[in-house]
């Protein structure tokens, strides 16, 4: 005979309330109009239950903007495809999750969205460099990471958030095919 699991407990299921709604609301109003009396209210709690749960807007932005990249395990590619692979895996990324667009709106306009951007990036995306990068100096797979986050934001702040006609309408194939050749260069390019 199974055990039953057990029923989630009712701050489990505040929390997850509260993180859906702060989602919702960053979206549609970015950081700076967003509320915590809109979000509780959004929420169906009290605005003090948000204020306990995550103390303040920014401690509550930072448990909403919570990203698992899931980026790909670049050992099981072929280093000459990590480029292809890495511009194909962001562009799903920011077509499947309007939140992960939102924080890039968040990101562009406000210093606590820019930290959260960076802190992201910094700690799924450097690995992916550090494992594909030639350069054995210290150091050098940062930067390298710092490069291809150049272009996939640039790219996502033309395609996704600004929708620049050109960028927004282009089809993904083509929009891989004019990246992943540079994003290839800053990966595993000789430094120059």
């Amino acid at each position: 005979m199974t055990a039953t699991p057990p029923a989630p407990r009712r701050s489990d299921a505040t929390r997850a309330a509260i993180l859906i709604a702060a989602r919702d609301r960053f979206a549609a109003d970015g950081y700076e109009r967003a509320t915590i009396r809109a979000i509780a209210r959004d929420a169906g709690i009290d605005p003090s239950m948000v204020m306990r749960y995550y103390g303040n807007k920014e401690g509550l932005f930072a448990a909403a903007s919570e990203f698992d990249l899931r980026m790909p395990d670049v050992a099981a590619v072929a280093t000459e495809d990590v480029g292809a692979v890495l511009v194909t895996h962001f562009l799903e990324r920011w077509e499947e999750d309007e939140a992960l667009t939102a924080l890039l709106r968040v990101g562009v306009t406000n210093p606590v969205g820019a930290e959260r951007m960076r802190s992201i990036l910094q700690r799924q995306l450097a690995p992916v460099a550090a494992a594909v990068c030639p350069d054995p100096e210290p150091g050098r797979a940062a930067e390298r990471a710092v490069l291809v986050a150049s272009q996939i934001l640039g790219m996502a702040v033309s395609r996704y958030v600004l929708r620049f006609p050109p960028a927004a309408a282009m089809p993904r194939e083509e929009v891989v095919a004019w990246l992943a050749p540079t994003v290839q260069r800053y990966l595993t390019a000789v430094a120059p």
